[in-house]
């Protein structure tokens, strides 16, 4: 996905997502943790992760849907600062923020797509370290990406959307861009309850909306 190509003497809303880091400054990562609504708004709270979407992965079947989905898994994939995260750190938050001790059904199962040799040796060495450290046997599987199939709109920012008035009026700022804005993220993230309460302020103090807009992101945290 491109990055968003914004003028930064944009509105602060805008000049945020001018603002941020390339496609080709960041690096990616794809997880599939269950339900992909709720790491997509875990990862898109932090910072230093740049930008988030949910969308279908890990199976055979070609252009898979929600009501389609054949043998692919729900993931959300992230593009990352590595100068603020290494994968390994990514990793962490992963073993922390699902069941990887059972099996799930294929739809909602834990596994590590990786994008290339060097994140499936770190997730290899992951995967390995903490079985050796709980004793446990770990069900998340390591497998290199095929390819990732962005999900339907309505799944992108899903506790954003919670927020109509919020989400209406970022999707009237940003269009077909939407998906990915950082702003968007982190406001997901919020709306979830993720983030610190530092942060949510500092965000929330930069950008020019309405203030029917900011006190709907408020009641929310």
């Amino acid at each position: 996905m491109s990055g968003i190509e914004l003028p930064t003497n944009q509105p602060t809303t805008l000049a945020r997502d001018a603002e941020a880091l390339r496609p080709a400054e960041t690096e990616t990562a794809t997880f599939g943790m269950g339900c992909f609504w709720g790491p997509d708004a875990l990862f898109g709270a932090k910072e230093g992760i740049v930008r988030t979407r949910v969308g279908y992965a890990g199976g055979t079947a070609p252009d898979p849907t929600y009501h389609d989905l054949g043998d692919h898994t729900e993931v959300v994939q992230l593009e990352y600062d590595p100068d603020t995260w290494t994968y390994a750190e990514l990793l962490d938050v992963v073993w922390a923020n699902h069941d990887w001790t059972g099996s799930q059904k294929r739809q909602y199962r834990g596994v590590i797509l990786t994008h290339d040799d060097t994140q499936q040796e770190v997730a290899e060495r992951s995967r390995a370290a903490l079985a050796g450290r709980t004793g446990q046997s770990v069900a998340t599987t390591v497998e290199l990406l095929d390819q990732f199939y962005p999900a339907e709109d309505y799944h992108q920012k899903y506790e954003l959307r919670t927020l109509p008035v919020v989400a209406d009026e970022l999707e009237d700022l940003y269009g077909d861009v939407f998906t990915a804005s950082t702003v968007a993220a982190r406001l997901n993230g919020f709306a979830a309850g993720y983030g610190s309460e530092e942060q949510q302020h500092d965000l929330l103090a930069t950008l020019d909306l309405p203030p029917t807009v900011l006190d709907e992101v408020r009641r929310r945290l």
